[in-house]
């Protein structure tokens, strides 16, 4: 599986996410982290980021967070 990985940077893992799910990187010390909007999203990218880019979710993200809900 590292070989594969060389060939997809973590630059592009998150770009691609980011193109393919309703999803935001927050960036906390210069880390990437996933703000997802419910459990059901996070397992569709971790499926997605493992099938299709061969990476594992927290190899990619530092931290994955839920969105919170938007104020009224």
């Amino acid at each position: 599986m590292r070989s594969i990985r060389e060939h997809i940077p973590q630059d592009e893992v998150i770009e691609r996410v980011t193109k393919q799910f309703a999803c935001r990187v927050l960036w906390s010390e210069g880390r990437p982290c996933l703000e997802y909007t419910g459990e059901a999203q996070l397992q569709e990218i971790e499926a997605y980021v493992r099938g299709e880019l061969h990476w594992d979710l927290y190899d990619v993200f530092f931290t994955a967070v839920e969105s919170l809900p938007a104020e009224a």
